[in-house]
């Protein structure tokens, strides 16, 4: 089984940053793609960023070129760095890997003010 744990969420300006950390724990080796979701209430969950064991990386179009993912296999830990972030991105963010998808964690809540 495996555990995700996020952090770094809070609340910012809009025009500011902020960088998330997802911790994974468990039966992770053969585990390729990870990726930051969000979801606010009344929508479905959506994938925003995921990066490969290799680094390889794709974005929604809401958020590219200001998010950038990446990850510490040694640690088993994936970032996200969110800059110019605007009040549309507020939201529960979550990570998780692409396939198969584990438990959710519990996320942690991004709110930018305008």
């Amino acid at each position: 089984q495996v555990q995700l744990v996020e952090s770094g969420g809070g609340l910012v300006q809009a025009g500011g940053s902020l960088r998330l950390s997802c911790a994974a724990s468990g039966t992770i080796v053969s585990l390729n793609f990870m990726g930051w979701y969000r979801q606010v209430p009344g929508k479905q969950r959506e994938l925003v960023a995921q990066v490969s064991r290799a680094g390889i990386t794709d974005y929604a179009d809401a958020v590219k070129g200001r998010f950038t993912i990446s990850r510490d296999n040694a640690k088993n830990t994936v970032f996200l760095q969110m800059n110019s972030l605007k009040p549309e991105d507020t939201a529960v963010y979550y990570c998780n890997f692409i396939y198969p998808q584990q438990p959710w964690g519990q996320g942690t809540q991004v709110t930018v003010s305008s």
